[in-house]
């Protein structure tokens, strides 16, 4: 049984630190899409990342578009994560036994980047499909390479672009295996 003080650092660090985790992860996947680097938002993500990526990247180079460092800091941040709220909850755990799922649980947060990223796209599509606002196009940069694969297999049929439903299923599809894999 949690107590209130151990359930609210719990929801803090979840919150607080799922949400730097996720700036972390788009500032991995922003050289793997090409995304514009002058985007307001990509500059937000650059900004708000550049401080602890420093120091690591004299260690960790990039490799081609991968940024090694930042994927060791966001694999770092989810393991920190895990470990605080096991220590919150008063939960036994290992240092070297939450290690193992980070990488797990970070691919699933970046398959949650794309299923959400491909829902908004496609209500933007509807409500305003000729929008030029940084955050649309920032999206659409991010989903497009997980996109143009399924738009080959499934291509729009009389203005309807069925694609989006075949990509979430198969994110989905990811996702499952991924659970599995970690025993839950």
């Amino acid at each position: 049984m949690t107590s209130a003080f151990s359930e609210s650092g719990i929801f803090l660090i979840q919150t607080f630190g799922g949400l730097y985790l996720y700036i972390m992860l788009f500032r991995l996947l922003l050289p793997l899409v090409r995304a514009d680097f002058y985007n307001p938002l990509s500059q937000f993500v650059v900004k708000a990342t550049q401080y602890p990526l420093t120091p690591i990247r004299k260690i960790l180079p990039t490799v081609g578009r991968l940024d090694l460092a930042c994927l060791v800091l966001a694999i770092v941040i989810q393991w920190a994560i895990l470990c605080a709220i096991y220590a919150m909850a008063g939960a036994p755990f290992t240092i070297l036994g939450l290690l193992i799922p980070s990488p797990f649980l970070l691919a699933t947060k970046l398959l949650n980047i794309f299923f959400y990223g491909i829902i908004g796209s496609i209500i933007i599509s509807w409500v305003a499909p000729y929008s030029h606002h940084p955050a649309v196009s920032l999206i659409r940069q991010v989903t497009e390479p997980v996109m143009a694969p399924f738009r080959k297999i499934l291509p729009p049929m009389g203005g309807l672009d069925l694609s989006p439903m075949l990509a979430m299923a198969a994110i989905y599809v990811c996702q499952i295996f991924l659970r599995n894999l970690m025993g839950g």
